[in-house]
């Protein structure tokens, strides 16, 4: 995230400093003022006060959820019981952390922001790091008339949604998730090993599609059966049920019926932009950004979900610290006088599932299909496992591992590199000396 050459939906870009021109210098300690109290806001404040001179900056984060910053990629680890509530926590290098405080309006001319509690704080640079909020799909019968969702269903996004979610499991019952992505394969996993009976409704001809062919994801719809994971393809309209004011099940487009008393929503999640839009910096799908993280307005900067560079939303906890690290040491430098120096490039990954019985990961381009691309794979239908490489002139631009991640550090490295393989292809994939 580091140089000053590209551009943002048009603009020209600005490196750091040059939002600071023409204001004077503020007495004593730069304050930071951070919107969102997440991955990437506890990132980027543990980074700045490790890499700013002493006394030159202090960090104030505004999270609206009652919560000190946590690792929410971990929150299906939760539901299963491989984490206690509080190992997740993220440390913030001693900002101030400010937990139930909902920013509501920003004035980048005035440099100050408002809270719901109706309190000003004037800052002297912002940062937006609010994050994504998930995607509720428009399904009949999801909601009640007043627009509301129904009893039993939940999305799952933040701790107060995994307890609740943890607590209607507990009371019995079958569980349905809509949405075979990523989380949605994490959460139908994680409440089977709860002790429910799970369905898994998709709307794709197979699991995680964005990132998997149908042979990978073949294998993990076995792996997910093998846990009593019932999964549906729906085509159609799903059609939730509804009794007594909460959902009770979900019909498909052929008639069947699912039985549901919970209901978790895993259909995505959309970056939060209507705090920079109804302050007038330029949003597109997020709060667009050139190469040095700064938004349409002066001294105002966004990482993160929210964040959109070079037309890309990336929604992915590596790119996420990636551009609070490159912000963080480029305002560390500004503070002390110094050039910021460049950062390498996150690691391709697209999708990492672990720490369950579905053991994935993909890199790079890893669906890629046509007369350019020579593919490598390597399926065991019994051993529950399947590896595949894809490379263009004998460069490997993406990769699928499945059931054994045995080398998954060198595939990574080696699509990351985007150097031509040495040797056999299929080395790669089963790692030296492996059958």
């Amino acid at each position: 995230m580091s140089g000053t050459a590209g551009t943002g939906a048009g603009r020209p870009s600005r490196p750091v400093g040059a939002a600071a021109r023409g204001a004077s210098r503020p007495r004593g300690p730069h304050h930071v003022a951070v919107v969102g109290a997440g991955m990437a806001a506890a990132r980027f404040a543990r980074q700045l006060l490790a890499l700013a001179p002493d006394g030159s900056a202090r960090v104030t984060l505004y999270g609206a959820e009652p919560y000190a910053p946590y690792n929410r990629t971990l929150l299906t680890g939760l539901l299963r019981g491989r984490y206690a509530s509080g190992t997740i926590a993220l440390p913030t290098g001693g900002a101030a952390v400010r937990t139930g405080t909902e920013v509501v309006a920003i004035d980048p001319g005035a440099r100050t922001l408002r809270t719901a509690g109706g309190e000003t704080a004037a800052y002297d640079t912002l940062v937006l790091a609010t994050g994504a909020a998930p995607v509720v799909p428009d399904l009949p019968g999801l909601r009640t008339a007043a627009g509301a969702l129904r009893d039993g269903v939940h999305p799952l996004r933040t701790l107060g949604d995994r307890a609740r979610i943890a607590a209607a499991v507990r009371s019995g019952g079958t569980a349905v998730v809509v949405g075979g992505g990523v989380l949605g394969v994490d959460a139908a996993q994680a409440l089977a090993g709860a002790g429910a009976g799970v369905h898994l409704v998709h709307d794709r001809e197979h699991l995680l599609d964005r990132h998997l062919d149908a042979g990978a994801a073949g294998i993990v719809r076995r792996t997910l059966a093998s846990l009593g994971v019932r999964v549906h393809h729906e085509p159609g309209v799903l059609t939730a049920l509804g009794a007594n004011g909460r959902i009770v099940g979900f019909r498909l487009s052929d008639g069947t019926r699912i039985d549901a008393r919970t209901t978790v929503l895993a259909c995505g999640a959309r970056p939060r932009t209507d705090l920079a839009r109804a302050a007038g910096l330029a949003v597109a799908t997020g709060v667009v950004v050139d190469d040095t993280l700064a938004t349409s307005a002066p001294r105002v900067y966004a990482i993160g979900d929210c964040a959109e560079h070079r037309n890309a939303v990336h929604g992915r906890a590596e790119a996420a610290w990636e551009q609070a690290d490159a912000l963080a040491a480029a305002l560390a430098a500004e503070f002390s006088g110094t050039p910021a120096g460049t950062r390498p490039p996150a690691p391709p990954v697209l999708l990492r599932l672990g720490g369950g019985p579905v053991d994935v990961a993909a890199f790079g381009d890893s669906t890629a299909a046509g007369d350019d691309t020579e593919v490598v794979t390597l399926a065991d239908a019994t051993r529950g496992t399947y590896r595949k490489l894809v490379l263009r002139g004998g460069v490997p631009v993406g990769a699928i591992l499945v059931g054994d991640l045995t080398t998954v550090g060198d595939v990574a490295d080696a699509v990351a590199r985007g150097e031509p393989v040495a040797g056999d292809a299929l080395g790669l994939l089963v790692g030296e000396g492996r059958p």
